[in-house]
């Protein structure tokens, strides 16, 4: 019987050594994979309570303990966070950013042995409002020594980045004039990506750099091939789905995993909400104009929930381009108000929180005994990742490629 997952793992001749470096010879080894290589994450906290709170030397009020059990939880389940870089969040008045405390929970996050995606580095909306009092020649050249200071700063603490957001829709965006569909209208959808991803690159050479949209028609394929004729660096296609009116089904995702794979790079599903209440009304177009007062959970639609994050979760990790999967919500009430997260608003777990955990920590994970031979080597078969070998008092680490 063939393995659906046999891309996901890989088989490596590993020599074992005691703690003063000699083979440890016809010994058994017990092999734990500590973090995987495919990656799964969900959004991340961008500011993290003091020092103090976080290391238990003061006690958290309420809502602040609630919100440390959502860390903790978050923790437990992701190997990957993206933190919010939105020009007009992350620098309100210019040359104002909030450097300090996003780079401080980005290095908390790293020590927990987490990969990091900043996202956006340039998008239409949420864009920084000072910036309209300029031309677009000038506009053009602010954008660009933004994404040089923020991949360069953060670089080997963030190192994948969504370097533009939601392109397909950008020069033609009419809900509110904002400076970056002016550049991009005044250069073009190519010229104005290639100039903002040669940035990046510029910036951080080893950084993984994605193009990300919503809009999964041939229109994104269009302007992928496009860019790609025209020499950007795109590391890899990001893909959302936002699912506020239903699940999108087992066979429109392997539609899009088909149309995307054509150009052979590797697929993130960056943005994904699937819903544990009330679906959203079909004939609404735009997701952000249908915000309800109370959109709450329920137990019927979180056991739906359950089943179709488990069913797409499947799906996408049969696929061998697919690199990275990431829910949008960690915890409801989030974006738009929806009951989305993984976690309840008062961070109480839902079902699909505790079936993702299971297929990530335990039917995707390897953990079994090795026997070595007299040289100190044995052989191992497993999900590719970060590995921990015990035998008696002597740990090692490794990994499988």
């Amino acid at each position: 019987m063939s393995d659906k997952y046999a891309h996901r793992k890989a088989t490596a001749r590993i020599k074992f050594t005691d703690n003063a470096g000699a083979p440890l010879s016809d010994a058994d080894v017990k092999v734990k994979l500590k973090n995987h290589k495919f990656l799964f994450g969900v959004g991340a906290y961008d500011f993290l309570p003091p020092d103090e709170i976080l290391t238990g030397v003061q006690a958290p009020d309420e809502q602040t303990a609630i919100y440390l059990k959502k860390i903790e939880n978050w923790l437990d389940l992701v190997n990957y966070g993206t933190m919010h870089f939105y020009w007009g969040g992350y620098e309100k008045e210019e040359g104002k950013t909030n450097f300090e405390p996003m780079m401080r929970s980005a290095k908390y996050y790293a020590g927990k042995g987490v990969k990091l995606k900043g996202h956006p580095l340039c998008w239409h909306t949420v864009c920084a409002d000072w910036l309209m009092k300029y031309d677009n020649a000038t506009i053009l050249s602010k954008q660009l020594d933004r994404i040089n200071r923020e991949v360069s700063a953060f670089k080997g603490v963030v190192d994948v980045w969504d370097v533009i957001n939601e392109v397909v829709i950008m020069q033609v965006y009419d809900r509110y004039d904002n400076a970056v569909t002016r550049i991009c209208k005044d250069l073009g959808r190519v010229k104005l990506v290639k100039e903002v991803f040669e940035a990046a690159k510029a910036a951080n050479p080893d950084a993984t750099l994605l193009i990300n949209d919503f809009n999964l028609s041939e229109s994104y394929r269009i302007l992928i091939d496009g860019l790609l004729n025209a020499g950007v660096p795109i590391s890899a296609i990001g893909i959302q789905t936002h699912q506020h009116q239903g699940y999108i089904g087992r066979e429109k995702l392997e539609d899009i995993l088909d149309r995307f794979s054509f150009f052979g790079l590797p697929l993130h599903f960056t943005e994904n909400t699937l819903i544990s209440g009330e679906l959203m009304p079909p004939e609404i177009v735009d997701l952000n104009d249908y915000q309800p007062d109370e959109w709450p959970s329920t137990p019927e639609g979180e056991e739906r929930q359950r089943k179709e994050w488990k069913e797409m979760m499947e799906i996408l990790f049969a696929h061998p381009l697919v690199e990275a999967v990431t829910g949008w919500d960690f915890s409801d009430g989030a974006w738009l108000g929806a009951p989305s997260g993984l976690v309840r608003k008062d961070g109480t777990i839902k079902p699909v929180y505790t079936e993702l955990k299971k297929m990530i920590k335990e039917d995707w994970s390897t953990e079994y005994t090795v026997h070595t031979d007299s040289e100190g080597f044995a052989e191992v078969t497993g999900f590719k990742g970060e590995y921990e070998a015990v035998s008696g008092d002597n740990t090692q680490k490794f990994t499988l490629e």
